[in-house]
């Protein structure tokens, strides 16, 4: 399991985890985009 970890933390470190985290961070701040996680959230939340 530390394997795994530490490939995200080696990604997450690395110019293009940067960019990544990025672009979720403009995702998250538009209104629609954060309805449609909200949907998709409470779609799969149902299932279980």
């Amino acid at each position: 399991m530390a394997g795994v970890l530490d490939q995200i933390k080696r990604f997450a470190r690395s110019p293009q985890g940067r960019r990544a985290a990025e672009q979720v961070r403009r995702a998250a701040s538009d209104p629609r985009r954060r309805a449609q996680a909200q949907e998709m959230l409470r779609k799969f939340g149902k299932r279980r």
